[in-house]
């Protein structure tokens, strides 16, 4: 009889042992996760459009809607939703579309409708930014 209680109680420690580890194993794994996704959710996200045109507008080649991250570079968006050409900091092309050799035309580009003031690798984009990108005459 005491074997059987004894063996009982053995079972039984083992059973509540297991079954606490097993407890704080799912509560750890929970925090875990809960990290984790507090983390992808300061990762603030928002959208811009971005416009590929010709002739100040005349011929619209593409328009995009583009999720960016706080603090994005115009530039580096480009890149990665875009095929871009460049020469010394200037963009040459766009999804292959470029001045033909000779003509007196480059890439201009607005943003919320004003010329930017500073180069694509330069300009820190924001939430809702219009940027328009057009391929024009300069004189």
């Amino acid at each position: 009889m005491k074997q059987s209680l004894l063996r009982f109680l053995y079972v039984f420690a083992a059973v509540l042992l297991i079954t606490g580890c097993s407890t704080a194993n799912n509560t750890e794994e929970a925090e875990v996760e809960t990290t984790e996704t507090a983390e992808q959710e300061e990762v603030v996200e928002s959208v811009i459009t971005v416009t590929i045109s010709e002739d100040e507008g005349e011929i619209v080649h593409d328009e995009k809607e583009i999720e960016i991250e706080e603090g994005a570079i115009l530039m580096d968006v480009l890149k990665e939703s875009f095929d871009i050409e460049e020469e010394d900091g200037f963009i040459t092309a766009i999804d292959g579309i470029q001045a033909d050799e000779g003509e007196q035309r480059g890439w201009m580009y607005y943003v919320n409708d004003e010329m930017a003031m500073v180069g694509a690798a330069e300009y820190e984009l924001e939430e809702d930014d219009h940027v328009v990108f057009d391929l024009q005459a300069w004189e």
